[in-house]
């Protein structure tokens, strides 16, 4: 299935010379242009390719797979990451999506199946790419700068990571709006959420810490027990006045989680 652009243009990182040769049939196929790469190349590398995405095995990095994950994603916010391995864990898909890959697909796969993920992620990044022509979004002493996938007050960095960025422009684009946590799995994780899946809660919870660092003036994230969160710039005075409900309900969700056992966290 074409994306109706220009081909595509992918690295895989991987020595399955059985599952390569099917995939790069299928590449040759859809008109993709693309470099096997037998073990993993500096990051600075795979950003002279000028890529879309990059698809890895982190057993072929070896013990430093997941901080090559992880610095790959930050260095390149634009690239696609898809991580294709064997017999992962569901703690290890859930610790490579939260370092910030945009999928996991276990071994044995079908090609097909590997395109339309790739196909995917693509169009999504694509999509943010998009939103970077926007300019930056000021809420608060907050600003959110899409182009350099980070946010800033005051001109000093919150340090986010990709997932962190792309978890605050969604709140921020829907300043005042009541997004509940299914909807926002959905659109910053790419998919339908598992059932007992913390992943918002936590992410929440790193986003807060680093607003109330850089700028403790205002509080942003409110929580709306049981359905989800909203983002709106309050200073401290307002902020207090609602201090107790929203220590309450993030108690109550974190003692929830607590309670359930084999939910990641």
């Amino acid at each position: 299935m074409s994306t109706g652009r220009a081909p595509l243009r992918v690295a895989v990182i991987d020595t399955d010379s059985g599952f390569i040769r099917v995939l790069s049939n299928r590449m040759d196929s859809a008109g993709w242009q693309y470099r096997v790469l037998a073990s993993s190349v500096p990051p600075e590398e795979l950003v002279a390719m000028k890529i879309n995405a990059v698809l890895l095995d982190p057993d072929v990095v070896g013990e430093s797979g997941w901080e090559y994950l992880e610095k790959i994603c930050g260095l390149m916010p634009d690239l696609g990451v898809i991580v294709c391995a064997n017999g992962a864990t569901v703690s290890q898909r859930v610790r490579g999506l939260r370092v910030g890959a945009d999928d996991w697909i276990n071994k044995p796969c079908h090609p097909e199946e590997v395109i339309a993920h790739i196909e995917a992620v693509v169009r999504r990044r694509r999509r943010h790419a998009g939103d970077q022509e926007v300019g930056p979004l000021v809420i608060g002493e907050i600003e959110i700068r899409a182009d350099q996938f980070q946010a800033f007050v005051s001109g000093q960095s919150l340090d986010l990571t990709r997932r962190e960025f792309e978890l605050i422009q969604l709140l921020a684009q829907n300043e005042g709006k009541v997004l509940d946590r299914e909807a926002i799995y959905q659109r910053v994780w790419g998919y339908a959420m598992a059932h007992g899946d913390r992943s918002v809660d936590v992410f929440i919870r790193k986003l807060r810490t680093k607003l109330e660092k850089r700028s403790p003036e205002y509080t942003y994230i409110h929580t709306h027990f049981g359905v989800g969160y909203r983002f709106a710039a309050e200073s401290s005075m307002s902020a207090a006045e609602s201090a107790a409900v929203e220590v309450g309900s993030d108690r109550a969700t974190e003692d929830a989680g607590a309670q359930s056992p084999g939910v990641p966290v």
